[in-house]
């Protein structure tokens, strides 16, 4: 018997570098230290726990395809290889709060050096281009935190120690266009282009297009920030991380009414939708880590991509997730496609 068994599945099927990857496997041999262990692309994994039936490894760095074959070893023994999506990482030396936005102009990606509030930086906008050039935006942003497009692929930045929502055009005129937001985190639109803007503080703003902003609806402050978006029920969701391993995501109605959608996350924070209605976030489950897939009724939950430190995501027009972490943002190949880029 080969002593370094059979790989039967991963859990989950994506990760990026450094998630935690379960490897349900059968009749793994562990022997000594250094007589055993778990490989991806020929990267031996750190190991943070291993028997005879189940591993758990990280994933390692640096990968040249995003299909990446898993094999194990055991006492010189190697098992037949299985395959596993990593991403690929695109940018790094960033700090995002909150999802990044794909523009619907050019595919290009909009990430953010947001600093610490108050936290003047030179450069606090960039523009990842679709042949991974990382461009420096000029527009000068105090603490910029989230990013989205409007239907007429228009950029505004919620700008949260000035509690205001700015219009960002040609990549370095700054327009204010709401104020008196608190202070502004999450920023998402409805189906007909009305912008909503969430202050960390408890208020959820309804905006006119003439920047005027009325309370949508009220909930509890959080440690950090909102995140928003609209379902393919046309409710507004948001997560309020907390200090709590049992935080919800929240439905707002069209009245303004907020339920419970979803209760369990720990340090819930960015999200976005499949056309499916299926609901994406950057969270903690069941003490595992990366992003979250929670079914349309929000009774199912499970991890569908693992990783650490991630804030937010969002979807291309090629069905890629772009995933952003503290400091970097990574592309993985999913073939799901998002409910805003008809």
């Amino acid at each position: 018997m080969n002593k370094a068994g059979k790989i039967l599945s991963f859990n989950p099927p994506y990760a990026i570098p450094g998630g935690e990857i379960l490897i349900e496997c059968e009749n793994f041999v562990m022997g000594g230290i250094g007589e055993y262990g778990c490989f991806f692309d020929g990267q031996a994994a750190r190991l943070v726990g291993a028997s005879a039936t189940r591993i758990l490894a990280i994933v390692p760095e640096n990968f040249d395809t995003a299909e990446v074959e898993v094999y194990l070893e055991s006492g010189g023994e190697r098992s037949e290889a299985k395959s596993i999506v990593v991403g690929k990482k695109l940018a790094d030396d960033l700090h995002m709060v909150a999802n990044p936005a794909v523009d619907p102009n050019d595919d290009s990606i909009i990430v953010t050096r947001s600093g610490s509030r108050g936290q003047q930086l030179p450069i606090t906008l960039l523009r990842l281009e679709k042949d991974g050039f990382l461009n420096e935006m000029p527009a000068d942003i105090l603490n910029p935190t989230g990013v989205a497009f409007d239907r007429s692929g228009q950029l505004f930045v919620t700008a949260r120690a000035d509690g205001e929502v700015c219009r960002i055009s040609h990549d370095e005129e700054v327009m204010p266009y709401a104020s008196d937001l608190g202070i502004a985190t999450g920023i998402a639109f409805d189906k007909n282009g009305v912008m909503f803007v969430g202050d960390r503080s408890g208020t959820i703003f309804r905006v006119s297009n003439f920047g005027d902003a009325d309370s949508f609806a009220v909930l509890e402050p959080s440690v950090s920030a909102y995140h928003m978006a609209f379902g393919t029920d046309e409710k507004l969701y948001l997560t309020s991380p907390g200090l709590s391993s049992f935080d919800a995501v929240h439905q707002i109605d069209t009245d303004g009414f907020d339920k419970l959608f979803y209760r369990g996350l720990g340090r819930p924070q960015g999200l976005a939708f499949d056309r499916q209605g299926n609901l994406y976030v950057a969270a903690c489950l069941q003490g595992r880590h990366g992003i979250i897939k929670i079914s349309p009724d929000g009774e199912r939950a499970e991890l569908f991509a693992a990783g650490y430190n991630i804030v937010g995501l969002c979807f291309t027009r090629s069905g890629e997730m772009i995933i952003a972490t503290n400091d970097a943002v990574f592309s993985l190949p999913v073939r799901i496609y998002g409910t805003l880029l008809d």
